[in-house]
């Protein structure tokens, strides 16, 4: 059961690290266009993954 749960929480952690990086691929992305709008919608959802 404890390997079960070190690897649940092992996929867990890559799973937040992975929606953190696209997100900052995405901002970076919406800047370069010069997306406001954009920009601060996924300024909120970081804010929300932190």
């Amino acid at each position: 059961m404890n390997r079960n749960r070190l690897h649940a929480a092992e996929v867990t952690r890559v799973h937040r690290e992975n929606l953190q990086r696209n997100l900052q691929r995405r901002m970076e992305a919406a800047r370069a266009r010069g997306d406001q709008a954009l920009l601060r919608m996924l300024e909120a959802e970081a804010s929300y993954l932190r």
